[in-house]
């Protein structure tokens, strides 16, 4: 660490004379950077909220770290994504440090479930059932290595376990199985000690999840997970209301009934090998889940309750389960004393029937019942329909200073749809565009002659209209889809036609590997939903066009978006312009986003809805995305394309 510098103004410090740019090589200062880094440092210095909108390229995350490392208060940033969370602690708050000589102490803390439980490690290792598959004894082994010398526990250093292995779960702990002091492995457990160092930073980095964990957690009267802090910094703030809502709500689901049937199962092998009745209640509750989701039958996979109640069979399923429930609880209960992995089954059991209980019952005011299925697996919810009112008396109570960044947080210049969502009654609010040249950069391209987006053949019209473009693009491209059915419908159409370029589809590989690929062939077309949307960034020639299939409304069909929209007709508001149409502009700035990464990028943004101009909230969109010349001729895309294979 070199020695502290003498105290400057945050502008000072990314000016082109100033620290940054002496101590990190290519650094190039910015204006909108500085102006925006100089509203965060007087709302640190007021204690007051900010909700500012920086475009890409603006530099946001080096205009709040600057102001506040410069500030000497407590911080805690929260990121949307572990991904951005690590890089966040290993690259770029190291750098910025260094760069002020500021000696602030930092640490990362993230939830439970992402560090190793050396406990339930043990467990694992003794467990010949689950790891019977010579996939799962590999990885097993792989984990059994590393934790020899891993010193944060920390399971993102396991990079070459697939995502969705069995196996993390068997690992790692939940508040649900923790064991808590009564663990044997207790003064070694990682999660004590992520903790104490965050209790100890000066600058803590977690994730938007870990704080609704922990605020939902101060809220029920315990203790708080992470430290006190003087200034909280949100960074990918969009993803805020969503996951509030997850938190807020109550879940009950097939993976948790299953764990607790296993985890009594080994609580008795343990604790109480003369009681056979535990293992008999756990796999009589395991039979009860198995058949439940049986019952759900011809539903969609995702509804409100209303589909299960015309079901006979599901209720029937559902007291079953209920009761092999509490019959496993009873049996638990009378020799829980016995051990800790008796008595924290018992607490998990009884805590899932009262969830199950909230979740069955009539539910109160403003809160929404309702189910997801997957293929072998299902979960109840119960959901808020709105956080606002909950986050502001939190946020009230709290003498911080707040700021909530994201490069898409306004429609149409205005924050009013995201500061409502949230109850930030008396925000200030700020917007820099990007101080990319989009003019020169980019084209937006809108086919003629699609038909309507719900016209059965649609996205075959979409995928002839783009075929043009990815022979014009050379490949290149990103193909983003508003739901899996016209993504799966799209790679089919696509591969008959026997593009030249190499195609991925999402699915086929995990996220991270189908990045690297698609970087390392650099004329690939990748398609995607969900999650290549937003946090993908992916810089230079390799990624020259984006298409998007269709303006990105949320299913009015989705028992959430549903309920929402007829409290607020109920209310007597305008759901489409209130709150379906704040949220599209949203997510297709996010879409659109993935197009121009660096001031060296051009590209082509292909949006193929014809709403887009043939409605008037069409304008709404297009005066939210970056200012790019627009054309419907395919003409002008290939003359676009030839005029970039010139100038390189």
């Amino acid at each position: 660490m070199s020695k502290p510098a003498a105290r400057c103004s945050a502008a000072d410090a990314l000016s082109d004379k100033g620290l940054l740019a002496k101590k990190i090589p290519g650094f190039a200062p910015r204006q909108a950077q500085q102006e925006m880094a100089m509203a965060i440092e007087t709302v640190l210095a007021e204690g007051s909220t900010l909700v500012c909108e920086a475009g890409t390229g603006t530099g946001k995350t080096f205009a709040y770290l600057v102001p506040g490392l410069l500030s000497g208060k407590r911080l805690l940033i929260s990121t949307g994504t572990k991904t951005l969370q690590d890089q966040l602690f290993k690259r770029d708050l190291p750098l910025v440090r260094e760069a002020l000589g500021l000696p602030v102490s930092i640490a990362l803390l993230k939830g439970r479930a992402n560090y190793l439980c050396l406990y339930r490690l043990e467990l694992a290792t003794q467990d010949n059932f689950l790891f019977s598959e010579l996939k799962n004894i590999a990885h097993l082994a792989q984990i059994k290595d590393w934790s020899g010398r891993t010193r944060s526990g920390d399971l993102a250093e396991l990079g070459d376990i697939p995502e969705d292995s069995m196996i993390w779960s068997q690992i790692s702990s939940t508040a649900d199985n923790c064991l808590g002091q009564e663990c044997p492995q207790f003064r070694d457990c990682y999660v004590l000690k992520a903790r104490r160092k965050a209790n100890e930073a000066e600058v803590l980095v977690i994730n938007h999840h870990l704080f609704f964990a922990d605020m939902a957690l101060s809220e029920e009267g315990f203790g708080e997970l992470l430290p006190g802090v003087e200034a909280v910094i949100f960074d990918e703030a969009h993803q805020l209301p969503d996951i509030a809502a997850n938190f807020f709500g109550t879940q009950v689901s097939s993976r948790q009934c299953l764990e607790l049937c296993h985890d009594s199962l080994r609580a008795e092998q343990l604790e109480a090998g003369d009681c056979p009745a535990i293992g008999e209640q756990a796999k009589k509750l395991e039979s009860t889940v198995k058949a439940l989701r049986t019952a759900f039958g011809e539903v969609p996979e995702r509804g409100g309750w209303h589909y299960l109640q015309r079901n006979q069979e599901f209720p029937v399923a559902l007291e079953a389960m209920r009761n092999a429930l509490k019959l496993l609880e009873n049996s638990l209960g009378s020799i829980a004393e016995r051990g800790a992995s008796l008595e924290s089954c018992y607490a998990r059991s009884r805590e899932l029937q009262t969830r199950l209980q909230a979740i069955v019952d009539q539910p109160p005011d403003g809160q929404i019942q309702w189910y997801e299925l997957f293929k072998r697996s299902f979960v109840l919810h119960l959901t808020p329909l709105s956080v606002a009112e909950r986050f502001h008396s939190y946020q009230s109570k709290q003498t911080r200073a707040w700021v909530f960044t994201s490069a898409t947080l306004s429609v149409g210049e205005l924050f009013e749809h995201f500061c409502a969502q949230l109850g930030l009654e008396a925000a200030q609010t700020r917007r820099w565009e990007s101080p990319f040249d989009f003019r020169h950069a980019a084209l937006l391209y809108v086919p003629p002659d699609l038909p309507e987006p719900r016209s059965q053949d649609y996205t075959r019209s979409l995928v002839r209209s783009a075929l043009p473009v990815l022979q014009a693009s050379q490949g290149r491209a990103f193909f983003l889809f508003t739901s899996h059915r016209a993504l799966r419908e799209a790679a089919d159409w696509l591969e008959d036609a026997e593009l030249p370029y190499p195609l991925l589809v999402q699915g086929s590989l995990p996220r991270a590997q189908l990045l690297e690929r698609f970087r390392e062939l650099g004329n690939a077309v990748l398609l995607g939903t969900g999650s290549f949307w937003e946090g993908v960034d992916v810089r230079g020639e390799s990624l020259s066009c984006v298409i998007i299939d269709k303006l990105p409304f949320a299913s009015p069909g989705d028992p959430v978006i549903e309920a929402r929209i007829n409290q607020l007709r109920e209310a007597g508001g305008n759901p489409f312009h209130d709150y379906q149409l704040p949220q599209a502009v949203i997510a297709l700035k996010q879409g659109s986003g993935r197009l121009i990464r660096d001031e060296q990028d051009r590209g082509l943004l292909m949006l193929g809805d014809p709403r887009l101009v043939e409605k008037p909230y069409g304008r709404i969109f297009l005066d939210s995305l970056p200012p790019m010349p627009k054309t419907r001729k395919l003409e002008t895309v290939q003359r676009f394309f030839s005029l970039l294979q010139t100038a390189v």
